[in-house]
């Protein structure tokens, strides 16, 4: 492909990935590719996802929309198929779009009035998946999967390939009812060689070779699971960290009582969440006591770092095939997670509806050869819900009308100016159960729940670990009325437009 074609570009994700999970950040962690990608192209530390969970952040990546505006606006949910996504545009312009991994568009039961592919039984129907590879929101090409570590509801083109390739006992490394072997604790059983990591690397591969033989420009998403819990790989990467190294990040000492209500109770022993559950008898993602033992959490931590270097690992395949094939100079790369992770910061653990840096601040890599400034940092705020618009732009796109996102494709290319003085994270989990919004700027963080009302305010400039919530302090009058009025105005930025005014009446 010459290097007038069209842009290519790959996207890559992790899941659950704190922001700080590189090698650049941690010592001691080995992420040697992902390092290698960020020395040729920029290092993006200031980048927040729409919302910490998965669902409706991966629903922002291929809409340009926030999840109050695309539907899927919490776990369980689902992205109406009628949303325009990114792969229907890129389409129209000659471009292949592929999706291998994790989709998440969709919840695990459906309804006859809002069915789910993703959900029992199609979910394990491997003869509808051997027939089914799309059209999907946008992808004319999906293989997917749908289980983290040994889930139960492991299936789909994962389950097929692992058959495909001599793994006929594939339900020995998963749990019951479709696995026969109960939940594994650290070590995973499954051989190296049947692991999601090198059927995603695979598989991408693949996708990849061929639109290079076909001449045709891409655009690809491998999406990975790692590092999402439970905290769970095979040797030798299960033992590549020993729990005795890990330092672990600092807790803090918070003043609970400054913490709005919701939070609090996962600080208290037997704390009651019934008024935030669901008919169902579901709760809430982090709701519940959340107490740790630092022993145990050193050895998730351990595992969890083995994750991200076996993850790492087979990034470096891909990458390096995608420089074998001659396709690198032409070809945008990003990387990124969906959310962020605790550690036990804020005495919190894995995730919840809970806006500290830690859980909603993600890592980003952009690396484009010519186009992105190799070896850069950048504080330059962005978004997830930027990728869409950007993606178009550097496909030579504009951004549709209906968009909320802005293309970031200029601070990409190394202008000191982020498209955004503020950014805008959202968790919803009914409208009348549980509902927060934060506006974040390069200094401030406001954040504001509806149940009941309560608010807060950090400095992250003087605060950094968001231990001192200024919601009440009077001398932060002035400053929250101005943030409060700057929330307003970034939510009224939020409409979108279907069409632009094109005449007087």
């Amino acid at each position: 492909m010459q290097a007038s074609s069209p842009t290519n570009i790959l996207f890559i994700t992790s899941d659950q990935q704190h922001w700080q999970m590189l090698g650049a950040h941690t010592p001691g962690l080995k992420t040697p590719n992902l390092d290698r990608l960020a020395a040729r192209g920029t290092r993006f530390d200031r980048a927040y996802c729409p919302n910490p969970t998965c669902t409706p952040t991966r629903a922002s990546l291929i809409t340009g929309l926030y999840p109050s505006q695309h539907g899927a606006y919490t776990l369980g949910s689902k992205l109406p198929e009628d949303v325009p996504t990114l792969g229907q545009y890129l389409q129209k312009a000659g471009y292949d779009c592929s999706l291998i991994g994790k989709a998440h568009f969709q919840p695990l039961r459906g309804t006859e009035e809002f069915p789910s592919m993703e959900a029992y039984p199609v979910l394990q129907d491997l003869d509808f998946w051997r027939k089914f590879h799309g059209p999907f929101y946008g992808f004319n090409h999906v293989e997917l999967a749908r289980n983290h570590g040994d889930e139960a509801h492991v299936g789909q083109h994962y389950a097929i390939w692992m058959e495909e390739n001599g793994g006929v006992q594939w339900r020995d490394w998963f749990r019951p009812p479709t696995g026969n072997t109960p939940p594994q604790e650290h070590r995973w059983n499954i051989p190296e060689k049947f692991h999601y990591n090198t059927w995603i690397t695979e598989r991408s591969i693949a996708r990849m070779e061929q639109m290079h033989g076909e001449e045709k420009p891409f655009f690809l998403w491998a999406s990975y699971f790692d590092p999402h819990p439970p905290y769970l790989v095979p040797e030798p990467w299960a033992s590549m960290y020993h729990p005795s190294e890990i330092e672990l990040p600092p807790q803090g000492l918070d003043d609970v009582s400054r913490w709005p209500q919701f939070m609090r109770r996962t600080r208290m022993s037997g704390a009651n969440f019934e008024e935030w559950q669901e008919p169902d008898g579901s709760y809430i993602h982090g709701s519940g006591y959340h107490k740790f033992d630092a022993e145990a959490l050193r050895k998730d931590i351990a595992v969890y770092y083995g994750m991200m270097s076996m993850l790492d690992h087979y990034i470096g395949k891909l990458l390096s095939r995608l420089e074998e094939l001659g396709l690198a100079e032409n070809t945008l790369i990003v990387f990124t997670s969906d959310h962020g992770h605790y550690f036990g910061q804020h005495g919190l653990t894995a995730k919840g509806p809970f806006h500290f840096e830690d859980g909603i601040r993600v890592p980003m890599i952009v690396s484009w050869p010519g186009q992105v400034p190799a070896g850069r940092v950048s504080n330059a705020l962005q978004s997830l819900v930027d990728y869409t618009p950007s993606f178009l732009d550097a496909a030579g796109l504009p951004t549709p009308g209906h968009m909320a996102g802005k293309t970031q494709l200029p601070a990409w290319k190394g202008n000191d100016s982020s498209a955004r003085t503020h950014v805008t994270v959202e968790f919803r989990h009914q409208p009348t159960k549980l509902n927060l919004r934060t506006y974040l700027s390069e200094q401030h963080k406001l954040t504001i729940w509806n149940n009941p009302a309560d608010g807060e305010l950090y400095d992250l400039k003087t605060d950094p670990g968001e231990h001192h919530n200024l919601w009440e302090v009077p001398e932060m009058d002035n400053l929250k009325r101005q943030l409060l009025q700057q929330a307003l105005l970034i939510e009224m930025e939020k409409e979108p437009y279907r069409m632009p005014r094109i005449y007087g009446a």
